[in-house]
Order: structure tokens, then C-alpha cells, then sequence
């Protein structure tokens, strides 16, 4: 991977001066679980978080993404 996965909140947000790709995509997700489980979140928190209604994604997008956040979830150590 070209991109080291987030450790911080303010990491995760300097990726958007990144060129958008699908390993970015991939860091990003990465990082933004290891913040969840460094704060003592759930996987249900997070993806509650995801599923929040937001003016960037539609329904359909966010039930989308909290999948693939889970599928991470399980998958990261």
C-alpha cells in the first residue's frame, strides 16, 4: 500500500490532499477503525456513525459503506 494507515483523527482528515484512489480509500477506512477502537468504540458505534444521515451520501451509499466497514472490522487486527 502507498498510503500509511491513519493513527489519528487529524491524519485521516489530511488525506483529503491525496489523489483519490482505491488504496487511499483502503488507508482511510483502516485508519478511521484503529481511531474508533483507540476511543473504545464499537463496531455498532462506528457504524452508526457511518449510517448517520449526512448530506455526502445517500441511504444507499451509507448502508453500503457501514458494510464494508464491517467486513474491515473483522478483517483488521
Amino acid at each position: 500500500m502507498n498510503y500509511p494507515i491513519p493513527a489519528s483523527p487529524q491524519e485521516v482528515v489530511a488525506l483529503r490532499q491525496q489523489r483519490v484512489d482505491e488504496e487511499l480509500i483502503a488507508a482511510a477506512i483502516a485508519g478511521v477503525i484503529g481511531v474508533a477502537r483507540s476511543k473504545g468504540q464499537s463496531l455498532e458505534d462506528l457504524r452508526a456513525e457511518v449510517l448517520a444521515d449526512d448530506s455526502l451520501l445517500d441511504w444507499q451509499s451509507r448502508l453500503w459503506l457501514s458494510e464494508i466497514v464491517a467486513q474491515a472490522w473483522e478483517s483488521l487486527p
